[in-house]
């Protein structure tokens, strides 16, 4: 049956490329997505889907779909909204709504999903169980998968799966990870406070620079010498303010920033020493500290057994040497909250490809998708699915 299915995704693989290029066309931002719902809610009913839901938390953003029947459940999903990035490739289909984009393959997510749709919808009468079809909003902001577990997604669902294309992977190839797969993804501030004064007088002032200086250094000292070094951890400092005069001590600075990790212990370390060393050192230096920490984004780990079991349906869709385990990454990823609550598994579709100067890495104004590769994510979620209602 797997081969069928392939069969069938290769026959509409125009199709697909189609929804694709009508998505990447009209991108829209995080909670914004009502044209991109509408769009895959009357694609679906169109395929004869009778049990669609449209929306979530009140607003029209994002589509639920059921198909089949009996107790055993797997969901797939895919996410839909664009990043505020202006495009600048030319190509066919190119945005037109000026400053967002698809720079990150949602639009590719989406159309594959379609395709399954479609495959499965052909199959219902043979099909042991049921299959939910997830088409998501908001995934980078991080708040769609939480709200949509909220409203009770995965009510009824036994396993989810899902697959994201990724550009440093070769077009036509899938690797994926055995548990820890993608970091956690948080968020910290803190305000310095000190007191202002003339830079030839350093002595009549409190300098907040000097100690926003060696907070950030000791900051690198939790990650070197407080984890365990088998145990990844990123404390990454992306803005600092002070000032605005060349001779002058300014009285308050401001730094932002990020951290990464996979283990759930050490995200809840870092938020704490970093908070304890800031103001520590602030205080030392005659400073105030206010720190902030805002979790944003849990790790995402996906269940052993059942990606050894997708990698097996995967070797059999795209080849055996086609699909390998690749390391983790620290970027991160709102499919977590799914993983969080149901055991499943997250792969990357490949979409690399040098002769047709796709190789761009995701959120790059000149992202673009390989077409060749929908039918495949379409199939592999088809097969995914079925494999696992016949298991």
């Amino acid at each position: 049956m797997l081969v069928q299915i392939r069969e069938k995704a290769r026959e509409i693989r125009e199709e697909i490329a189609q929804w694709r290029h009508h998505f990447h066309r009209h991108p829209e931002l995080s909670h914004c997505e009502f044209e991109t719902a509408a769009t895959i809610a009357q694609a679906l009913r169109d395929m004869g889907y009778d049990q669609v839901k449209v929306g979530c938390k009140g607003k029209d953003i994002c589509v639920v779909a059921d198909l089949g029947q009996g107790d055993k459940c797997i969901a797939l999903r895919a996410d839909i909204d664009a990043l505020a990035v202006q495009e600048e490739r030319d190509v066919p289909y190119r945005s037109e709504n000026d400053g967002v984009m698809h720079a990150c393959g949602h639009d590719a997510h989406a159309s594959m999903l379609l395709g399954a749709a479609k495959i499965l919808k052909g199959m219902e009468n043979d099909l042991p169980g049921r299959v939910r079809l997830i088409f998501q909003h908001a995934e980078e902001r991080g708040g769609g998968a939480k709200e949509l577990v909220e409203e009770g997604v995965l009510e009824g669902v036994d396993v989810v799966f899902g697959q994201h294309i990724w550009s440093p992977v070769p077009s036509g190839s899938m690797t994926y990870c055995e548990g820890p797969t993608m970091a956690s993804a948080d968020m910290f501030e803190l305000k310095i406070q000190g007191r202002g004064g003339h830079g030839s007088m350093p002595h009549m002032s409190v300098d907040p620079v000097m100690a926003a200086c060696s907070v950030v250094s000791a900051w690198q000292t939790i990650v070197s010498r407080e984890v365990d070094p088998l145990d990844a951890a990123v404390i990454s400092v992306g803005e600092i303010k002070s000032g605005s005069v060349f001779n002058a001590i300014p009285d308050s600075a401001l730094i932002k920033g990020t951290t990464r990790t996979f283990n759930q212990d050490v995200r809840k370390n870092i938020a704490a020493r970093m908070e304890e060393v800031a103001k520590a050192i602030c205080s030392a230096m005659r400073c105030e500290a206010e720190f902030s920490y805002t979790n944003m984004l849990p790790p995402t780990v996906t269940d052993v057994d059942f990606t050894r079991f997708a990698v097996g349906v995967a070797k059999e869709v795209l080849g055996e040497d086609k699909v390998s385990e690749a390391r983790p990454t620290m970027g991160a990823e709102d499919f977590s909250y799914y993983l969080m609550e149901r055991p499943g598994t997250f792969m990357f579709l490949g979409t690399g490809n040098e002769g047709k100067d796709m190789t761009y890495p995701q959120h790059h104004p000149k992202y673009c998708v390989d077409d060749d590769v929908l039918e495949l994510g379409a199939a592999m979620s088809a097969s995914v699915a079925w494999a696992y209602l016949n298991r």
